[in-house]
């Protein structure tokens, strides 16, 4: 199925962040709307945005967006998609492609003054532009893979929906992406039918 690029009436589609995880997030850039597949990045300035909107990124400053973030982008994406989706259905996961992503994410360790004028080690981005942006979502989806509960990591119960999150809730129940949204739709498909049948 082809994905359709998002319309909004008003100013510039985004990708929603229901997923309380980065590489959960990464994987929501690409929704369903009655049906039809969306795909929130259309362009690399659109993978620009979702990055600085996730705190992975700055604003760009006037330095231009690597052309090459689009295709690789979604090429992360997919492997992450594949990834999470094999360690989710507990078979082997392939890692190759996403140890491609984290071995082209170079850093440096950094000392610099704090606001209060401490000194404070920080590490700075290394390499190509694509491999910079897109290297801390790489590095979350591996310490998902690694380190995360899997039996915590679900996709949307409506079956219109295809986005993931990872359940914090205390009682680890959570059903929807978004209570809001797909909670509030089923509830009222679940009211029509009830009323439908009396």
């Amino acid at each position: 199925m082809s994905a359709t690029a998002p319309q909004e009436s008003a100013g510039i589609p985004e990708a929603p962040q229901v997923g309380d995880h980065l590489a959960l997030d990464l994987l929501n850039t690409e929704a369903r709307n009655q049906g039809q597949a969306v795909d929130y990045w259309a362009t690399a300035e659109d993978v620009h945005r979702w990055l600085v909107r996730q705190g992975v990124a700055a604003e760009n400053a006037g330095n231009e967006t690597p052309t090459s973030l689009l295709v690789r982008g979604r090429e992360l994406r997919d492997a992450v998609r594949e990834a999470i989706s094999a360690r989710k259905a507990g078979g082997p996961v392939a890692v190759d492609a996403l140890n491609h992503y984290l071995q082209a994410y170079q850093t440096s360790p950094l000392l610099q003054r704090d606001d209060t004028g401490g000194l404070a080690l920080t590490r700075i981005r290394r390499g190509d532009g694509s491999a910079s942006l897109l290297g801390p979502v790489a590095e979350a989806a591996a310490q998902l893979l690694v380190e995360g509960d899997f039996a915590l990591v679900r996709q949307c119960e409506h079956p219109d929906c295809i986005l993931w999150f990872y359940d914090r809730t205390k009682s680890h129940k959570r059903r929807w992406c978004s209570m809001a949204q797909c909670g509030n739709r089923h509830k009222a498909a679940q009211f029509r039918k009830r009323s439908h049948a009396e």
